[in-house]
């Protein structure tokens, strides 16, 4: 029996011995890897944050400054809008791909690498700072590497120095480092977009110096751009946009294109965008909206944009139903929104253009806070740039000319004449139309300059105002209650009307 046990205990010690030297081995996922590089991070957090950003253009974005409307499903247009929680969720759940880019580029001395990851974390707060304001910033991103779970939220203008700090760095050290840039689907990678990302690090100090403005001398810092464009390169043409070219075949098309139909034309052109460019015979608007598919008489082609702010019943039935507002641009529009179906990969993923920097500068001169250059040469480049644009991506398919008559600079809607403040709403309205499915940012700059007008509509439900900021997230209530406390407690009520900091 003895002879019995002892053979049992050396079989099963052999067992256990077995098993315990083909541990690692069998648990060890060959198609899992423990380690990673920054392009292959990069790539995937440029298609997600610029996604999103076109998404929040769709539902949000071109519905609060007038570039579309609803006519079914119209809580977003009344200003009923409940919890938002896309930006927030964006913004950090992408930045903790942003901050391993810049710990693995840190720890391997990757300066490219780095300083593109520095202007994508600059670009992901602002955005989620202009939302909501005060921000989780310093303390963002530390759960794993030092067990800060509960963030504290940073003010807005401390999230603003860090950004602006951040852009300057990163147009500092792009360039120095050896690495070859991979994974960079927005300007193609390798050494020749080294200069666009400097350009853009640059480009958007400008816009975030124009931000603060109203807060902040910012004259200083805008002229030492403009000064040395050596030392700060920005924006020259449309061929430094930073803007997504989307692919024909799934599933990197434009975002929208997969939408259902119904979903897609329970939006259309707003009648502030139509009226003001019908004003203007500006060639962009069958870009933006299609003739209405029931004209006064027939064969008219009509554009009739729907009023802001409308109930369920009055919407649907302005101007005769459906068939009598102009749906949105077949550039924009989904696969089944049309016959024959839409180029799927017409439109670009906007981060920032050309366009929107001539027309920032345009403002900054007219202002006296640069001495750089002529407002009137800016402005009418930032006109031309948004045609261009158009020009270079809209089918011929599509019968669209987007050639702008001379006549068109010297109307008096146009022409660089009149008081400044008559200019100021020249320049600000012409970006207003060139930010056009741009994300928020049409939003966050008609916040900061009051240009061009929004007038609530007739039906919202927010006392005739418009918001001015998304309110934080109710999931941070409970996991991340005394330090949003504190900051509401800082900054004001959490809801739509309480203004950020450099809009107060």
């Amino acid at each position: 029996m003895k002879s019995i046990t002892y053979i049992f205990s050396i079989l099963s010690l052999l067992v256990v011995t077995s098993c315990d030297n083909e541990f690692e081995q069998i648990n060890n996922n060959p198609n899992v890897p423990t380690a990673i590089s920054p392009d292959l991070l990069l790539a995937g957090v440029l298609r997600n944050t610029i996604n999103d950003q076109v998404n929040e253009a769709w539902g949000i974005g071109n519905i609060v400054v007038q570039h579309t409307a609803k006519i079914q499903f119209v809580n977003e247009d009344r200003y009923l809008w409940g919890e938002r929680n896309g930006v927030w969720n964006s913004v950090y759940g992408n930045m903790r791909n942003v901050q391993n880019i810049i710990n693995l580029a840190t720890a391997s001395q990757q300066n490219n690498y780095l300083g593109v990851a520095l202007v994508l974390k600059s670009w992901l707060f602002s955005i989620a700072t202009d939302t909501y304001g005060d921000i989780p910033y310093t303390d963002a991103t530390k759960a794993k590497s030092d067990g800060v779970y509960a963030p504290k939220y940073d003010t807005q203008e401390t999230v603003y120095n860090g950004i602006l700090a951040d852009l300057k760095r990163a147009n500092e050290i792009l360039g120095t480092g050896s690495e070859s840039i991979s994974g960079d689907i927005l300007f193609g990678g390798g050494s020749g977009a080294i200069i666009k990302w400097r350009k853009l690090a640059n480009s958007l100090r400008v816009r975030y110096l124009m931000r603060i403005s109203n807060r902040r001398n910012v004259n200083t810092e805008l002229q030492e751009i403009l000064s040395d464009k050596a030392k700060f390169p920005i924006f020259e043409s449309n061929a430094d946009n930073a803007a997504l070219v989307y692919q024909a075949t799934a599933p990197n098309q434009w975002p929208l294109y997969g939408s259902r139909v119904g979903s897609f034309d329970e939006f259309r052109a707003s009648k502030s965008l139509v009226d003001r460019l019908t004003a203007l015979n500006d060639p962009r608007l069958p870009v933006f909206a299609r003739p209405v598919e029931r004209p006064s008489s027939a064969g008219r082609v009509e554009y009739t944009g729907i009023p802001n702010g409308l109930g369920d019943t009055p919407a649907l039935n302005y101007n005769g139903g459906p068939q009598g507002v102009s749906r949105v641009g077949l550039s924009f529009a989904c696969l089944v929104c049309s016959t024959p179906a839409p180029v799927p990969n017409v439109m670009r993923g906007l981060v920032m253009t050309y366009a929107e920097l001539q027309f920032l500068l345009a403002e900054a001169r007219e202002k006296g806070l640069i001495t750089t250059g002529s407002a009137e040469t800016y402005y009418l480049n930032g006109i031309r740039a948004n045609f261009d644009f158009y020009k270079a991506i809209v089918p011929t398919e599509y019968g669209i000319n987007v050639t702008p008559s001379p006549e068109y600079f010297t109307q008096a809607g146009v022409a660089y004449t009149g008081t400044q403040q008559e200019k100021l709403q020249k320049i600000g309205t012409q970006k207003w139309v060139a930010l056009f499915f741009n994300g928020l940012e049409a939003w966050f700059d008609w916040r900061r300059t009051g240009i061009p007008t929004v007038t609530p509509g007739p039906d919202n439900l927010n006392n005739n105002r418009v918001p001015v900021r998304y309110p934080y997230p109710l999931n941070e209530q409970s996991l991340n209650g005394t330090n949003r406390t504190e900051a509401v407690t800082r900054q004001g009520t959490d809801d739509l009307n309480t203004p950020v900091w450099w809009d107060k």
